[in-house]
């Protein structure tokens, strides 16, 4: 088991990509703090993966609030003892074009997306650092790497790969490694009203993957797993697409892009 006698701590942890990973790190011999907004989805994760044989600690916490996350890691650290991997995973997207979103929206975006991180980081990282050991994996998104509208949640992606990268050359010394994933469109809960609306969505956006689908959660946990598993003991700072190939190139893609520009 590539992870047997760890400690890992997910944010987003009740549904979609956070959900797979806190079960993939069980399945792996993990004990897992499920962290959600939501009490009772991220009771349920907890519950399945205890089902399952696995330990689990459900905790709910707001990434947004800095005493709910000094909260929710005195819990976690009080259950466990440590923490050895920080899931930041816990996300949200509001709004899209910045000419039509308001400073309310702005703000929401950065706050669980780039302040998540930040809180959550801050809150674990001395732990690790005084063990001499830690991994930290980001979830961010390909909209972090390039244009593709979204762009509070976009630019607040960005941010997280970039203080990815800033945290893994200051605390890299103290063995802690801190790797952010990037990935493309992914098939979980928080398309459902857009699947309701438009039931062929995902069938049309496959079309602009080389690997000619979407993302599946389990494509992100596994994934995930290796970068907090010992098999990536020398990769750090390292941002990994995991996107069916979109960012290397979509001819279709670029069409449609450009055709929508010039309408």
């Amino acid at each position: 088991m590539r992870l047997a006698n760890k400690v890992a701590l997910v944010t987003g942890g009740g549904s979609g990509i956070g959900q797979a990973i806190a079960q993939r790190f069980a399945r792996e011999g993990a004990a897992v703090a499920v962290v959600g907004l939501v009490p009772e989805r991220a009771e349920a994760t907890a519950r399945q993966i205890a089902e399952a044989g696995g330990r689990a600690l459900a905790i709910p916490a707001d990434v947004r609030d800095a005493a709910a996350v000094a909260a929710m890691a005195d819990r976690a650290l009080t259950a466990f003892g440590h923490v050895d991997i920080l899931v930041n995973n816990a996300g949200a997207s509001r709004g899209d074009d910045i000419l039509e979103i308001d400073e309310e929206t702005w703000d929401f975006n950065l706050a669980v997306v780039l302040k998540g991180v930040f809180l959550c980081s801050k809150a674990l990282l001395p732990q690790m650092i005084a063990r001499r050991a830690g991994a930290i994996v980001n979830i961010a998104s390909v909209n972090g790497l390039t244009g593709l509208g979204e762009e509070g949640y976009s630019a607040a992606k960005a941010g997280v790969i970039n203080l990815g990268q800033n945290m893994a050359v200051k605390y890299g010394r103290y063995g802690v490694r801190v790797n952010t994933i990037c990935p493309g469109t992914i098939r979980t809960p928080i398309w459902q009203a857009r699947v309701e609306q438009d039931p062929q969505i995902f069938a049309r956006l496959a079309q602009w993957y080389p690997l000619g689908r979407v993302g599946e959660p389990e494509d992100v946990a596994n994934a995930a797993l290796f970068l907090a598993s010992d098999e990536a003991a020398w990769i750090t700072g390292a941002t990994l697409t995991v996107d069916g190939g979109l960012l290397a190139g979509s001819y279709r893609m670029s069409r449609e892009l450009e055709a929508k520009a010039v309408d």
